[in-house]
């Protein structure tokens, strides 16, 4: 891909339409071309098929991936579809945002040497693809128990919750604080992932099941509390994520043109016209997890003519992989690290730099400046476990909730899962195993 680019005369400071809205169209393209029915079927046979598959191993929902690939290879995509959805019901979403990098390509028995892996994700992503264009039905409700689960949130965690709660014969009703389902599918995955509105094709298809009722723009804590859910059900799930931005704590960080990287992206993702989506000409990210890389990519797709993701330790220390890193740099981000910031430059109100003292082992260097008249901060997001109502019931970690191997919390007859949780690695495919491993805790609960 040809990446379209502002010339070098922009006005600073933070403006829409750097690019026209066919360029930023063409930008924000594909991020991996989709495999089609012949080059899938041979990138199947690739795979060895290996009995104690390291590739399954290595995935959070514990996909059949052998048995999937197989059913490819033999020209069965709807097939390997249901063994992707039986563990995975987003599993169209992970095919194309899951870091297979560091999970099951990663440890892929062909990845060594000159030879490189099996591509697992866009087979995943070829299968899952196919099923849902032809409308396939996998599944249907067992008979109905008469019980009533709450959920609280429509991201990953709780409609893997829901949708299994549903199969299993279970009335469910999700409140959700937004106006659309998704979560993290839908605000917070950069838009070159998820495009065509993937993500409320996927919330339609797990909600078709029947059983799932979505309540939006219903905020716990505003609009419903958790006595009135633990009153109206049997049983209550948490996928209620993470709050706002962390801080930097430093001087000048509330200036203008300073911006949560999260706010960014929801922007950005919720935007009718990509163009009309205001960028800065310099722009730093501080941070160094898949949001950082997300942001500044964006940004520079928008038209930002300088782009530095800045992270206060080395390559290897970042959250986002090495594979991911090398992908921001191909698009033009320049990424700058053991720079721990220690001011935003201020002029007249509005940013027009960050001041970095380099950390490490270099940590006694001079302090350098790198311009910039935007700054999005993308260092975490906080906990906000205070919309529980009653958050001094739970045994809480680091600002999440404690839960056990069947994703109970220290309350009774409350679960919880995704980003919400002490112990995650903040990953859609996690959060899709937590919903679907409470769910099943739920229904033994019940059933007793």
């Amino acid at each position: 891909m040809e990446l379209i680019t502002t010339a070098h005369n922009g006005p600073s400071g933070i403006a829409a339409e750097r690019l026209n809205e066919a360029e930023c169209q063409s930008n924000f393209c594909e991020m991996h071309t989709p495999l089609e029915g012949n080059a899938a079927r041979v990138e199947a046979e690739r795979c060895y098929f290996c009995f104690d598959a390291p590739c399954a191993e290595a995935c959070p929902t514990g996909i059949d991936i052998p048995g999937f690939i197989r059913m490819i290879a033999n020209g069965n995509a709807v097939g390997a579809a249901g063994l992707i959805l039986e563990e995975n019901i987003m599993g169209g979403t992970c095919a194309r945002a899951c870091p297979v990098e560091t999970l099951c390509e990663g440890v892929c028995v062909r990845n060594h040497g000159d030879d490189r892996p099996v591509t697992i994700g866009l087979l995943q992503r070829f299968a899952v693809d196919e099923a849902l264009q032809e409308g396939t039905e996998f599944f249907s409700r067992s008979e109905q128990t008469g019980k009533s689960i709450g959920v609280v949130g429509a991201g990953p965690a709780g409609l893997s919750c829901a949708h299994r709660l549903s199969v299993l014969g279970h009335d469910v009703v999700v409140y959700e604080a937004r106006a659309k389902s998704g979560g993290l599918n839908e605000y917070g995955l950069a838009a070159y992932k998820m495009l065509d509105e993937f993500a409320q094709k996927e919330s339609d298809f797990i909600t078709s099941l029947g059983g799932i009722e979505i309540v939006h723009d219903t905020i716990l804590g505003r609009d419903v509390t958790l006595q009135d859910l633990q009153k109206r059900h049997d049983a209550v799930f948490l996928g209620i994520g993470l709050g706002g931005g962390n801080t930097l704590g430093i001087p000048g960080e509330e200036a203008e043109g300073v911006a949560d990287a999260v706010a960014f992206i929801d922007g950005l993702r919720q935007a009718d016209q990509l163009s009309a989506v205001p960028v800065g000409r310099r722009v730093v990210v501080i941070g160094g997890g898949m949001t950082a890389i997300d942001a500044a990519v964006q940004a520079k797709l928008l038209g930002a003519e300088e782009v530095t993701i800045a992270y206060r330790k080395g390559a290897d220390a970042m959250k986002a992989s090495i594979v991911e890193q090398e992908f921001a740099k191909i698009r033009g981000v320049s990424i700058r690290y053991w720079a721990q910031p220690g001011a935003v430059i201020v002029e007249d109100g509005q940013a027009a730099g960050v001041e970095f003292q380099p950390s490490g082992d270099s940590d006694a260097g001079e302090k350098f400046v790198i311009p910039a008249d935007m700054v999005l901060k993308a260092i975490g997001q906080g906990s906000h476990l205070e919309r529980a109502g009653s958050a001094d019931l739970f045994e809480v970690a680091s600002g999440r909730l404690v839960v056990d191997d069947e994703r109970r919390t220290s309350c009774s007859g409350i679960w919880a899962g995704g980003d919400c949780i002490a112990g995650g690695d903040d990953l859609t495919v996690s959060a899709v195993q937590d919903g679907k491993v409470a769910a099943n805790s739920i229904h033994r609960a019940l059933s007793l």
